[in-house]
């Protein structure tokens, strides 16, 4: 086969990018979670004392499900994956503070990644996740969770990988389009981060896996050879990379199939107390729309206060009772389906 470094690492750009390569095979061992911790948590069984794999990857659905519905980017539910496990995996967690555990991190990722205006409060976030835990709680964890990781939550995660390697590709192939569906591998890669196993894998090794399949698929010798001389720059060996590559393609082939995502094709009913209607955001809820203002410029009194029982719910608590003439049912399309769906 041709000298692929010769030819693609001549330009300066290619340079700078293998570059930055180097450093992050550097940074990707710093910030992974204990593969110790997270064998013990695979291999303890379910019960309602001890953490289990199956109650994290629900949690990180429960993350998944939180970012999609405050619009935070796939940096921050990946990030906020990382500071989960690796915390879970150093740490005896008891199943009771999971939820709490799982909002801090999400608060967290966020205030590193997001703009300070896309940055959700403490108690918007404690409503929506339901997480039955105060703001003082969450400060808290928020401090144990810090120190236990010694202040270091910016990680480099599959998804730094993920970017560069698909920034390489776009850099050195002869005709410079979006071939590859940057969306779709981001998807997919979620996909991944929603079960315990993925997380023992080099986030470098779990990257080059979700773009080797997909290359795969397009059929195209030349991103073949590129992503070979990346796996060489790696130094990925061929029996690590095969082993992932098997399981990665077991997961997507599991989540892309119609008996995966059937169960979430419907949407979330949440039914909220007019404590709670008052004080979320308006483009939290659907807002009914107001009565039609009478020509002469009246303000009828009466109309007003009919249009704002419609949104409120009375003063009860959030609870599982069917809702009453008092109440009201908000939807969320939290697009489940979306995420658990790749783009074809």
């Amino acid at each position: 086969m041709k000298d692929l470094g010769a030819e693609y690492l001549a330009d300066r750009e290619g340079v700078q990018l293998l570059g930055l390569l180097s450093f992050y095979l550097e940074q990707e061992q710093r910030f992974q979670p204990r593969e110790k911790g997270l064998s013990l948590i695979e291999a303890t069984p379910e019960n309602d004392n001890t953490l289990c794999s199956r109650l994290r990857n629900a949690k990180v659905e429960d993350l998944r499900s939180l970012t999609n519905f405050f619009g935070s980017c796939t940096e921050t539910f990946v990030l906020a994956v990382n500071i989960l496990d690796r915390f879970l995996a150093l740490m005896k967690v008891k199943p009771k503070h999971l939820s709490c555990i799982g909002v801090c991190c999400f608060l967290l990722a966020a205030r590193i990644v997001e703009e300070e205006c896309n940055i959700p409060s403490i108690h918007d976030v404690i409503r929506i996740s339901q997480c039955k835990c105060t703001a003082s709680d969450i400060k808290r964890m928020e401090k144990i969770i810090s120190e236990k990781l010694h202040y270091e939550l910016e990680a480099t995660t599959a998804l730094n990988f993920l970017h560069l390697y698909h920034t390489i590709i776009l850099c050195h192939i002869s005709e410079r389009k979006e071939i590859l569906s940057l969306d779709k591998l981001e998807a997919q890669l979620k996909a991944c981060n929603c079960r315990l196993v993925f997380s023992k894998a080099k986030p470098s090794i779990l990257a080059l896996c979700l773009l080797n399949l997909e290359v795969e698929t397009l059929k195209s010798v030349e991103l073949l050879e590129i992503l070979l001389l990346v796996k060489k720059h790696s130094k990925i060996n061929d029996t690590e990379f095969f082993y992932w590559r098997e399981l990665v393609s077991k997961c997507l082939a599991e989540y892309s199939s119609p008996e995966c995502c059937k169960p979430d094709l419907k949407k979330l009913v949440w039914i909220v107390s007019r404590r709670t209607a008052q004080n979320l955001h308006n483009s939290y809820y659907s807002v009914p729309e107001l009565p039609t203002i009478p020509e002469r410029g009246c303000f009828d009194e009466s109309e007003s206060e009919d249009s704002c029982e419609d949104m409120s719910c009375g003063e009860e608590s959030l609870s599982s009772s069917p809702p009453s003439d008092q109440e009201c049912t908000f939807f969320f399309d939290f697009k489940v389906a979306q995420t658990l769906c790749f783009p074809s």
